[in-house]
């Protein structure tokens, strides 16, 4: 007995979790009230403050997207054994589909905060070391495989490459790129760096 309450617990911290998601989809995170929340959730807001208050719901909710976009970057990087592909699938899977991309626009509706709250500075710091890390190996196996010729360390090459993906996912949630040329700039500075062309399959 004891199991099930505590899996419908956790049923209804996630299902609390999506309506905080879709409630910041809608107003903002500088509009977003509890009341908000409570109206996605369909309960009160006295109900959803059993779970936390407003900042505690949605520190957790950008921890959660954080690992739900590195974990998926970081799978299908893992899917390949051969440098090149990881590098193509780790390009594909960073940029955002479209101004309605729910997960990225999530995380860039976050970042505002960071810039005054040492809690979600350090969320976001978590966010972009895991990225760089996932380039940075890849660059590193590749120059290993003999496939790179890289003409910097790969930890600097890979934080260039998550500064260019940052900047360019605004002008995709913006509507100002698409998703596909965003790939190409990438790609294009990947060349540039690696000697490979990401665009080419092996």
């Amino acid at each position: 007995m004891a199991a099930k309450k505590g899996s419908g617990k956790e049923a209804r911290r996630a299902e609390l979790g999506a309506a905080v998601q879709r409630a910041l989809m809608v107003r903002g995170l500088e509009g977003l009230r509890l009341r908000d929340i409570a109206e996605e959730a369909g309960v009160t807001p006295a109900a959803v403050l059993y779970y936390g208050d407003l900042d505690g719901l949605v520190h957790e909710t950008y921890q959660q997207a954080i690992e739900r976009y590195s974990r998926g970057r970081e799978e299908a990087a893992d899917g390949f054994a051969d440098a090149r592909d990881k590098l193509r699938a780790c390009i594909d899977n960073g940029v955002a589909t479209g101004p309605d991309d729910a997960l990225t626009r999530l995380l860039f509706e976050y970042w505002p905060r960071c810039l005054r709250d040492a809690k979600a500075a350090a969320l976001d710091s978590a966010l972009t070391e895991r990225q760089i890390a996932v380039y940075s190996a890849i660059l590193v196996l590749g120059e290993a495989q003999g496939h790179f010729v890289l003409p910097d360390p790969p930890r600097l090459l890979a934080a260039n490459f998550v500064a260019m993906e940052d900047g360019y996912q605004m002008e995709v949630l913006a509507g100002r790129r698409t998703r596909t040329e965003v790939i190409s700039a990438l790609n294009s500075y990947a060349r540039a760096v690696t000697g490979h062309d990401p665009g080419v399959r092996t």
